[in-house]
Parts: structure tokens; sequence; C-alpha cells
């Protein structure tokens, strides 16, 4: 009880807290893109409830890697060596969910593109996933995104309620974002390709990082960024030319 009190009296605490919450936030993005993109392809009244449950999955992953936190640091330390380069149990996670995460995303922008292409080796699960497939697919990457966000925690702050803290904020934000996006996603069909290239570069840093070659994170939002932004500015130039074309439209009727 006395630490917490210490933890609450020390400006440092609320400072490491206030960093830890915003990266959470920013590492929550990747996961809340793929739940959305992945929920929206099931039928309409199992959509909420499977982002929902993704969502809850990922919180209680996460916590319980912070109760497990020394098993979590360990999993950085190499457990097998491939032509002279070792690997840990988090590079073996990272590269895996990110491969999974490239397939996820070239299959969907392929049957995005060419939606009635014959049969291929991406056409096996063409139809609407299940929902529990959906749940699935969602746990295998909220384990992946889990392990690099707890990682990421322990290497800013070594106080687990700060953490703890930390993780029920950004899990809570993702909570109340999640269906504004999944609608937002699902309502622009420009928005879709563009967070599915998110999610490929996504896929393509994890399996990068999990090769040993750190990319930072700042130049990775930064890009996703400015591709937001650039599709927002076509998104306002679409909607002013369907004005100009209904007004035009209007002037010929009258």
């Amino acid at each position: 009880m006395e630490d917490i009190v210490m933890l609450l009296a020390s400006p440092a605490a609320w400072a490491a807290l206030a960093t830890l919450i915003v990266m959470e936030v920013v590492l929550g993005i990747d996961n809340l893109i793929f739940i959305s993109i992945l929920t929206n392809r099931l039928p309409e009244e199992q959509r909420s409830r499977a982002r929902r449950i993704g969502i809850g999955a990922a919180l209680v992953l996460r916590l319980a890697l912070l109760a497990t936190v020394a098993v979590v640091v360990q999993l950085t330390e190499p457990v097998v060596s491939v032509l002279g380069h070792g690997f840990s149990w988090r590079d073996i996670i990272l590269i895996a969910g990110g491969l999974f995460l490239v397939w996820k995303a070239t299959k969907e922008i392929h049957h995005n593109v060419d939606p009635d292409a014959g049969d291929d080796f991406l056409a096996s699960s063409r139809a609407a996933p299940s929902f529990a497939g959906a749940i699935v697919q969602i746990l295998l990457l909220d384990l992946v995104f889990s392990v690099d966000s707890i990682i990421t925690a322990v290497g800013m702050t070594e106080h687990i309620p700060i953490m703890v803290t930390a993780v029920i904020v950004a899990v809570t934000v993702m909570l109340l974002a999640a269906d504004p996006v999944a609608r937002f996603i699902g309502a622009n069909p420009t928005i879709v390709m563009l967070a599915l290239g998110f999610l490929l570069m996504i896929g393509t840093t994890l399996i990068a990082e999990g090769f040993g070659a750190h990319v930072p994170k700042g130049y990775i939002y930064a890009a996703m960024a400015f591709s937001a932004l650039v599709e927002g500015l076509n998104m306002l130039a679409r909607r002013a030319r369907r004005k100009r074309e209904r007004a035009a439209e209007d002037n010929v009727a009258a």
C-alpha cells in the first residue's frame, strides 16, 4: 500500500504513466485495424460481439502477461541459433505473427482487387469467415501484439501498477473506438485498402524485428498518419465533387 501511495505522489510516476498510455494506445491501433477488417466480414449482428470478445481477450492476455512479467522478460533471451543468429521466443512470435499478417493482408487485398477470380492458392477461404474462425484469428494476433506491448511496457517502467493502469486505459480506448472505426472502414472502400496496406506494412515490420532489424516505430506511424491524411483529402475532394455534380443536375432539372 505504501508503494502505491509513493507512486501517486511521484511526478515521475505520473509522467511514466502518461507516456506509457500513449504508447499502448498507439500500439493498439494495429490490433484495432485488424479486428475491424476481420469482423466487418461477419454477419452484421455478430460484428460488435466479436469486437468486444477480441478486445476483451487482448486485455486478459496483457494482464496475464503482466502477472508473469519475469517470464516475459526471459522471452528476449535467445533459445535457438540459425546460421549464427540467435532467436528468442519474442523473435519467433513476432516472425510468426508478421507472416500471418502479411498472408492475411495479401489475401484480403487480392479478393478486394479481384473478387471474381478463379480458384487459386488464396481461394480456400473466400467465403466470409465463421464467428469462431474470426475469434481464433483475432486471438492469434492478440497474442503477438500483447507480447510486443508488454515487453515495450517493461522497458519503460519497472512498476507493475503503472503497467496495469496503462494497459487497462489503452484497451478501454480500443473498446470505445472499435465500433466507430469499424463502421468508418466499412463505409469507405478506399479506407479498407489503405488499412490493408497498413497491415501489410506492420506485418513486414514484425518480421524484420524478429530477424533483429530494428525499425523505429515513429517512422511506421508517421507513414500511416501521412497516408491517412492524403486519403482524408481525397475523401473531401470526392465529397465536394459529388456536391457539384448534384448542384449541376439540379440546375439542369430546373
